[in-house]
């Protein structure tokens, strides 16, 4: 490998680039879950109110949604591996700090610089290992980290409770140091050499502030849609700001989002589509799921997690199968097929009832996790297939923001079905129909989506995903 000035670049291991990336995009997904399932018992131990432990959660996204396009930009400037190990030490820093916060307050602030450290990992560990590892063996390495990414969102909850039950909720954190740290010493030891696919290029400050103010209050205003008069103004000036954002972009001649590369390149904008698509489209599920069976089917909170695993152990196990397939054949062509599972599965949830088994409840799950695994992994090569090297940083910021915001979609969408059809009630026996209600114009709502979502997939499939372009 070459660098822009011709001289070769230090050998870098295949093996311990995929290990480090490995450890940080299994810790990203796993401090979300985790932490999720310990909010109780942290607001029992600083006595915080219910808004203080949804910021909790809110903060950590937000920061990791806020940060992503910029520092990726910021990371083909100045070089992905120094972004790189800046967010993974300022994830560890964080993690050690978090569990040692003498209030909630300071847990929070705590909280949104783990997420800052997170988007720096993300943002660029997919763009370093698109630099190291061969394309003919990419798709391989990506069904591992995807299998991570799965991992950690499956093992979060199991874990968590095991170690609030055994050692306490700061043991979450605890755990996780080691991990980041080992990540953080090969890092700097084995990851050799730098990859500046835009060196000598201006940072677009003005642009990055503009995305940021109105992606935060875009997020904010609906995230307080259903409680606040002013969240819909706020959300309003979020959407106008996004506009005025793209208009900015267009004009600037080093910007954060290159919209003339994504007018130009209709792999990498249909790829980015069809990935908000599949995750606005799918990340409701376990949401509708979780209180579904616990309080229409009566199954207990812990029969509730080991029934809603099934999903991401089927992903995990899967994603390098899928991996290794999209070495073999257009790996478009596979997302696409893995779109159209989930399509399947989500018209199969609009039909489940209050006397549906708990086995076809199992069979969503399976068809979803296959349906996951055959997308997600053969997209992601896909979108870094479609660039030559110097956009490495930008494309894999854009499909980890397409896939950040393709949840708060799902959720937006969700929060709106429960005001129309339960008001202000509580998910209980007594407001079960309105609650079916609910879930089943979303499991159709989300059906019709993905359809949407394979129109775009396959829109990119005359084109061959950048299999010959070569890097620069």
């Amino acid at each position: 490998m070459k660098s822009r000035n011709n001289k070769p670049q230090p050998r870098t291991s295949t093996g311990h680039t995929i290990f480090i990336v490995s450890a940080v995009q299994f810790l990203a997904p796993f401090m979300m879950s985790a932490v999720g399932v310990a909010l109780p018992t942290i607001g029992r131990f600083y006595g915080a109110s219910a808004v203080s432990l949804a910021l909790v959660e809110m903060v950590y996204m937000l920061a990791i949604t806020l940060f992503l396009l910029p520092v990726g930009r910021l990371a083909d400037i100045t070089g992905r591996k120094k972004i790189f190990v800046s967010g993974v030490a300022l994830f560890a820093l964080a993690t050690i700090l978090l569990p040692f916060s003498p209030s909630i307050d300071i847990f929070i602030a705590v909280r949104f610089l783990q997420g800052i450290g997170v988007s720096c990992t993300v943002s660029t560990s997919v763009a370093i290992l698109s630099s190291v590892v061969p394309q003919e063996k990419r798709g391989k390495a990506m069904g591992i980290i995807v299998a991570c990414v799965y991992l950690g969102l499956s093992a979060g909850p199991s874990l968590a409770g095991l170690m609030i039950a055994w050692l306490g909720w700061q043991w979450i954190f605890f755990a996780s140091v080691p991990l980041a740290m080992t990540a953080l010493i090969l890092t700097l030891t084995q990851l050799k050499g730098e990859w500046k696919g835009a060196a000598g290029e201006s940072f677009d400050w003005m642009g990055s502030l503009i995305y940021m103010a109105a992606l935060a209050c875009l997020i904010v205003g609906v995230s307080h849609l259903e409680s606040d008069a002013w969240a819909s103004d706020l959300m309003t000036a979020g959407m106008v700001g996004i506009v005025g954002f793209f208009i900015f972009e267009y004009r600037h001649p080093f910007p954060i989002l290159d919209i003339r590369l994504l007018l130009s390149n209709r792999v990498l904008a249909f790829s980015n589509i069809a990935t908000w698509i599949n995750y606005a489209a799918s990340f409701g599920l376990t949401f509708f799921f979780s209180l579904y069976l616990q309080v229409v089917k009566g199954m207990s909170a812990q029969a509730t997690g080991f029934v809603l695993v099934a999903q991401p152990i089927i992903q995990a196990v899967l994603s390098p199968l899928s991996g290794t397939l999209s070495d073999k054949f257009p790996p478009s062509k596979l997302s696409t097929v893995g779109m159209t599972i989930c399509a399947a599965g989500l018209g199969l949830a609009a039909f489940l009832g209050q006397d549906t088994r708990t086995w076809q409840v199992l069979v969503v799950l399976v068809i979803m996790g296959l349906g996951f695994a055959a997308f997600s992994t053969p997209n992601m090569t896909t979108v870094m297939g479609s660039v030559r090297s110097r956009h490495y940083g930008i494309a894999s910021s854009l499909v980890a923001t397409m896939r950040s915001v393709g949840m708060l979609t799902a959720m937006t969408i969700t929060t709106l079905l429960l005001s129309i059809f339960m008001g202000d009630a509580e998910v209980s026996t007594a407001t079960v129909p309105g609650f079916l209600k609910a879930m089943h114009t979303a499991f159709m709502i989300f059906a019709l989506l993905s359809l949407v979502g394979i129109i775009f997939s396959m829109a990119r499939l005359e084109q061959t995903p950048g299999r010959n372009l070569k890097r620069r």
